[in-house]
């Protein structure tokens, strides 16, 4: 630990602590985000199991997210009150048994309602994980250690959609829920094992309740911060529905896929693994705006690539719209905390509310476009809020620089 210059201990980049801290925050990761998204690739089984429309199949992802974006700001409020460490465990070991819950659903309503249940709780562990590693971690490594723990989240995306959609085409997707759980249960117990003691978590107990208001309304006073949350708010919509939709245009025809060749898209989830970790280290040494603007351009591009009926070109053009998005979420993730100054567990609770409040919204919502227009209306309503995120990473830039 070193002192970061106001008298608070933190961990240095390079020490055993910091080490640790990152690999425990990688297993949270795995297990959150890999239940978190499980139903994704099996969106088609599911709209056939039991009989609905694809928007319809698509609330098993938006209920989750939704109630996550709900859960975030009471949750960082309890946390503050209980402490970060117990918080994380609390969400990660509730919402493996939810997870298990969901293979076992005898009704469409019965699992949206589960999913639901298992994204409140899962705030547990994604509205704290930022702000704790902003907390614990020395400003020098910052950039890098949010860079991991997003990298994280895409490998734990990327590894519970392959499991459930290889599982799925073996046998059935309720199997391939039920084994994501036992993984996220493993992970949960690295995650227990690894994490260092906490320097900077002590329970407010009630003053932390006295607090949070006029945290909250100070930084919903500052139109930086509210441009920053409505970066993650735009670009996350955009992602999560052309991942909810791409699975149903990969099962149709032209390209008629197997259900485990379509999840095997979801490696492109590796590609944002990498950019993740390369943008949080770039943002320490070329400046944010530069690596989150460059990101949101990225994707851009990428999403154009899929427009053609090319195989090749869409699954190249997933993974350059992938890979824009986790270099931008890492460095926009990173900034917030450091934009709100004292304010920092406040400031990520509400960059989280609206990361998921967009995939819940846009997630659900683009599907009438899907349902009006095919693809083309998809990309459409993508661009649009892709450009949106890009003046709004402007105005920040501008902000930061006065």
């Amino acid at each position: 630990m070193v002192d970061d210059g106001t008298g608070v201990q933190r961990h240095r980049p390079g020490s055993p602590e910091y080490r640790r801290l990152n690999l425990a925050m990688l297993c949270a990761g795995l297990a959150a985000f890999g239940m978190l998204y499980a139903t994704q690739p099996v969106l088609p089984e599911i709209a056939v199991a039991y009989d609905a429309d694809p928007a319809t199949a698509a609330l098993t992802v938006s209920a989750s997210t939704g109630a996550l974006a709900v859960a975030v700001v009471p949750v960082t409020a309890m946390a503050l009150r209980w402490g970060r460490v117990r918080t994380m465990r609390a969400g990660l070991l509730l919402a493996t048994a939810l997870a298990l819950a969901c293979s076992v659903a005898p009704t469409l309503g019965v699992l949206v309602t589960l999913r639901g249940l298992l994204g409140l709780v899962l705030a547990g562990v994604v509205a704290v994980a930022m702000g704790h590693v902003g907390a614990e971690v020395h400003p020098s490594g910052i950039g890098g250690a949010m860079g991991l723990y997003v990298a994280g989240n895409s490998l734990g995306g990327v590894g519970g959609r392959l499991v459930t959609a290889g599982v799925a085409d073996l046998g059935s997707w309720r199997l391939g829920l039920a084994l994501l759980a036992a993984a996220a249960l493993a992970a949960t117990a690295a995650f227990w094992w690894l994490l260092p003691p906490a320097v900077n978590d002590r329970p407010a107990g009630r003053r932390a309740g006295a607090v949070r208001p006029r945290a909250f309304r100070a930084l919903l006073r500052d139109p930086a911060v509210l441009a920053l949350v409505a970066i993650p708010f735009l670009l996350m919509g955009g992602f999560v529905a052309v991942y909810n939709y791409l699975t149903f245009r990969l099962v149709e025809e032209p390209f008629a896929l197997p259900v485990a060749i379509v999840g095997l898209v979801f490696l492109a989830y590796l590609a944002g693994t990498a950019s993740s970790a390369v943008a949080g280290f770039a943002a320490d040494r070329v400046g944010r705006p530069t690596v989150l603007l460059g990101g949101v351009l990225v994707m851009l591009g990428g999403l154009l690539l899929t427009v053609p009926d090319v195989l090749p070109l869409v699954v190249v053009g997933l993974v350059v719209l992938t890979a824009g998005f986790f270099a931008a979420h890492a460095v926009a993730s990173g900034w917030a905390p450091q934009l709100a100054g004292p304010h920092a567990t406040q400031a990520s609770a509400l960059y989280v509310c609206g990361y998921y409040a967009g995939s819940s919204l846009f997630g659900a919502w683009v599907g009438t476009a899907w349902g009006g227009a095919g693809w083309d209306g998809v990309v459409v309503w993508v661009a649009g809020l892709l450009l949106a995120a890009l003046a709004c990473g402007a105005y920040v830039a501008r902000r930061s620089r006065a």
